[in-house]
């Protein structure tokens, strides 16, 4: 079992009770700390929260020092892809089983308030998942059912000294204004209950949204054409959430790039089927072209 910890309460937490319990599931623990190298002391810290592993008892600990500059998104998505690519890395490295990641229910209410702030559909209201695949390592996030509160208690209980992160009281961060105003704003005029209801509404919309992809993949299936295309008229006859999960599928298949596929593009591929007047070719992020050809919607090479 690979554990991702900065330090913080919430994957100290994970970590103390991962190194208690894995080996006497017959599991090796691995412990990996990733530097940003955004901050000061970024590296110094990470490499104590090594050392604090390997005297707890892991069977690994390291840090993973990334660069963030340079990557497409803001900073915050910069740094969250570039951490998950290094765990994935440290992961087929140790040959892990699963990574574990501390996100707790106060972390899957705020993703819910920064998803419903942004216009998201049921993909972004339904949070993040507890077990997702990262590059074909199962990653699972155990605390999502657990708040900040208890977290922290099992470190004072334990004798834990967790790291302060700044950039959680930085307000040039999105997530840290809903963690410092926000969602404290929304307790005291709604009652404690609030971030309770919000992780809820992020399960009971994952399991809708489980169902509508179960048949999405179905109807994509019935869509194709034989040349690789899809059928219009197949298309047409789905409901619209149906639809544009089946079209929002078919453009990741022809390679158009997860992170800017959005819901513009799906709404022009939809456009070629339900509101299709001869208009010309939709283009999507990655050099992905789609046109209408008589009844079916064709991809065609760009350049």
């Amino acid at each position: 079992m690979l554990v991702a910890c900065s330090g913080g309460a919430d994957s100290l937490a994970l970590a103390a009770a991962t190194v208690f319990v894995a080996p006497r599931l017959g599991r090796g623990t691995v412990l990996v700390s990733v530097d940003h190298g955004l901050q000061s002391g970024s590296a110094e810290r990470a490499e104590a929260v090594a050392a604090w592993a390997r005297e707890a008892g892991f069977t690994a600990a390291s840090v993973a020092r990334v660069e963030v500059a340079g990557r497409p998104g803001g900073p915050e998505a910069a740094a969250r892809d570039a951490r998950y690519e290094a765990l994935a890395e440290a992961a087929r490295q140790h040959d892990a089983v699963a990574v574990l990641t501390g996100h707790t229910r106060d972390d899957q209410a705020e993703t819910v308030l920064l998803a419903l702030a942004r216009g998201a559909g049921p993909r972004g209201l339904a949070g993040m998942p507890a077990r997702r695949e990262l590059d074909g390592v199962p990653l699972l996030r155990p605390l999502l059912e657990i708040g900040r509160d208890e977290t922290r208690a099992a470190c004072a209980v334990l004798g834990l000294n967790p790291w302060q992160d700044p950039h959680n009281t930085d307000p040039s961060y999105a997530r840290s204004r809903v963690r410092a105003d926000l969602l404290p704003a929304l307790v005291r005029a709604l009652g404690p209950g609030v971030v309770d209801n919000l992780a809820r509404t992020a399960r009971l919309v994952a399991a809708d949204n489980a169902a509508l992809d179960e048949l999405a993949g179905t109807a994509l299936t019935a869509a194709r054409h034989p040349d690789g295309g899809l059928s219009a008229p197949a298309l047409l006859a789905l409901t619209p959430a149906v639809r544009g999960r089946v079209l929002h599928a078919w453009a990741r298949e022809l390679g158009a790039q997860p992170g800017a596929l959005s819901h513009r593009h799906v709404g022009a591929l939809d456009a070629l089927v339900t509101a299709w007047h001869g208009q010309g070719p939709t283009d999507l992020p990655g050099g992905v072209r789609v046109l209408r050809r008589a009844d079916r919607l064709a991809p065609v090479a760009v350049g």
